[in-house]
This record gives C-alpha cells, sequence and structure tokens, in this order.
C-alpha cells in the first residue's frame, strides 16, 4: 500500500516550535528513516518552523510523507511566512550567515542536510521547500498535494493520491462531505479504491468510487490522467471540485458534473484537454477561493509544484473548511 500523509503545525509562539519537532520526529519515523537520518529531519523542521517564527512573525509548517511499495521514501518540508521576504536569497542561504544574531542552523546547513531546498519569497512572504529523498522514477511530470483540515479539527476530510507508470501519470482529489472524522472516513475511501483501480481511467475510477462510498457519507472528486509523450490530459469530476490547466495559452477550466459520490450521481463524463510541455494543472476543493491567480507570482510558473501550492493555501484558503490541492506540471 502507498503511504501518503500531511501533517501542518500552525507555528505561533515558542511552544509551536517544539511541536514541528515532534511531528517531524513522529513522521520520519512513520516512513522508516534510519535514526540519523529521522534526527536529520527533525533538525531542519525545527529550525524552519524557528524561522517562520522570527523572520515572518509565524506562520505554518507542511509536512508531507509518501512511499510506495518497493521505493525510498519522500518526505517534504514546507515552511510558510507572510513576512517581509528575503531580500538576497544567496545571501541568506550562505554559511554563518544570520539576521537573528543566532547561532542555529541556518539555510546553508539546511540546504546540504536535505536533498533539495527551493525558497520563494516576496512581500507576500516567504515559502521555503526542503526535500529528503527524490523520487524513485524521473517521469515527465512533477506533482505535489497539500491537505490541511478545517481549523480546529485534528481530521481532515479532503485527501488526494498521484500515482505514476511509464508515460502515464494518474491523480486524485477527493472531499468528504462536511468535515472531521466522518469526511476523513469518505477521503480515505476514495483513496484506497482510487489504488486499486489505477489500471482505469478517470470515469471508470470515478465510478469505482462511487460504489464504494455508499457506506460513507460521500465525497466530491476529481481524476485527472496526463499521457505526455500523446499530449493528451483525460479529466472526470463529480461535485465542486475545480481543475484548472494553465499554459502558454492562458488558463481555462475543466468541466465537473453535479453530484455527490455515495450518495446521487446524475452522469460521470470524460473531457480531453491538450497537455503541452509548460502546461500546469491545480485540482482544488472548495477550501480554496474559485478566483486565485497566480500572474502576480513572478517566477512561480517555474518553480516546484509544493511551492505553488504552499502559495495557493497561503494566500487563498478559505479558513473555514478543509482546503486540498494537487498542483501537477510538465517536469
Amino acid at each position: 500500500m502507498e503511504i501518503v500523509f500531511t501533517e501542518l503545525v500552525a507555528v505561533t509562539d515558542a511552544s509551536s516550535v517544539g511541536e514541528v519537532r515532534r511531528t517531524a520526529l513522529k513522521s520520519a519515523r512513520r516512513l522508516g528513516f534510519d535514526e540519523t537520518r529521522t534526527g536529520e529531519f527533525a533538525l531542519v523542521a525545527t529550525e524552519a518552523s524557528r524561522n517562520v517564527l522570527l523572520h515572518g512573525g509565524g506562520g505554518e509548517v507542511i509536512l508531507t510523507g509518501s512511499m510506495e511499495p518497493g521505493t525510498a521514501p519522500v518526505a517534504r518540508i514546507l515552511a510558510i511566512d507572510r513576512g517581509a521576504g528575503i531580500p538576497d536569497v544567496p545571501l541568506a542561504i550562505s554559511d554563518g550567515y544570520s539576521t537573528a544574531g543566532t547561532m542555529g542552523v541556518g539555510l546553508g546547513a539546511m540546504k546540504r542536510i536535505a536533498t533539495t531546498l527551493e525558497i520563494f519569497t516576496g512581500k507576500s512572504g516567504t515559502i521555503v521547500l526542503l526535500e529528503f529523498g527524490s523520487p524513485a522514477k524521473k517521469e515527465q511530470v512533477q506533482f505535489a498535494g497539500l491537505t490541511v483540515p478545517y481549523p480546529g479539527e485534528s481530521s481532515c476530510g479532503d485527501g488526494w493520491h498521484c500515482h505514476q507508470m511509464p508515460g502515464r501519470t494518474l491523480a486524485l482529489l477527493a472531499d468528504g462531505l462536511g468535515h472531521g472524522f466522518g469526511a476523513a472516513e469518505a477521503a480515505r475511501e476514495a483513496i484506497a479504491t482510487f489504488q486499486q483501480r489505477t489500471q482505469s481511467g478517470p470515469a471508470q475510477i470515478l465510478g469505482y468510487i462511487h460504489d464504494a462510498l455508499r457506506k460513507t457519507r460521500g465525497a466530491v472528486a476529481a481524476v485527472a490522467e496526463i499521457r505526455p509523450k500523446d499530449q493528451v490530459l483525460v479529466y472526470a469530476g463529480i461535485g465542486n471540485i475545480a481543475g484548472v490547466v494553465m499554459d502558454s495559452r492562458g488558463r481555462r477550466s475543466l468541466v465537473s458534473h453535479s453530484g455527490t459520490l455515495g450518495v446521487t450521481v446524475s452522469k460521470i463524463q470524460e473531457f480531453q484537454s491538450e497537455w503541452s510541455s509548460n502546461s500546469i494543472l491545480v485540482l482544488h476543493s472548495d477550501g480554496l477561493h474559485s478566483k486565485w491567480d497566480l500572474s502576480p507570482y513572478a517566477g512561480l510558473w517555474n518553480r516546484h509544484p509544493a511551492l505553488i501550492g504552499g502559495v495557493l493555501l497561503r494566500d487563498f484558503r478559505r479558513q473555514r473548511d478543509d482546503a486540498g490541492v494537487v498542483v501537477l506540471k510538465a517536469a
């Protein structure tokens, strides 16, 4: 069984830094990291959260992990703040640099410990991405998914999964009705069904999910299939999951039919769209405002999908529901 999880910790004071460390230790152990790598992951997460507090005035740290059978695990730290931004990124990642007068582990040391360090910064704040491990398969599509619960809830009713095979990438985003445990249960059932049916197309997968969710409160969901060699994106959606494709020609919304999987569905239909070498697909639940716009964020288009998802969550989240976003882009 493939493992995918997301943990969010709000960073508001010094005690939050300790919570981030404890969550990082738990996450690393869940992925089977050895003792050394677990300690490094926890150290970097701790220092990233401290930077969010000291330089950004607070924010969030999102920890994600994924592992497929027979492959090495991949863990990510996304440290998000709404501060003034980093004026000189190369200087900030140089060894020994500190604006807070501390001797803590700086960005330069984090870069050496992690597999990947990427930073997106501007007037809206800073997002630091740290990745441990690399996807085993070098596919033509990069992806990242993020889900965060309704404020005050420990369970998230939004869930996502991506599955890659040679020449084909499948992505699911599901939003269980309501929020809390019952919504999370529906989302988990949708993901489990998706994992069992990855040889099928998007419409068929949604049909299987519809049947499986009859024992739950139900969910809305969308499945996308990308075949880069054929330059084709196939999409099917039920309910208010949004699918948006962006490329050099502009932005276009994908069509979902009304209904609730597991409850009532009038029609499940696939739609095809062009997929090019500069395409980006964003799937998101109604926990994000529908009128988001990435055009003011210079350079974001070319960054890691996790940074794009982080900006969408930070700046366009409604804060009154679970929120989920999956970003896929041509590698």
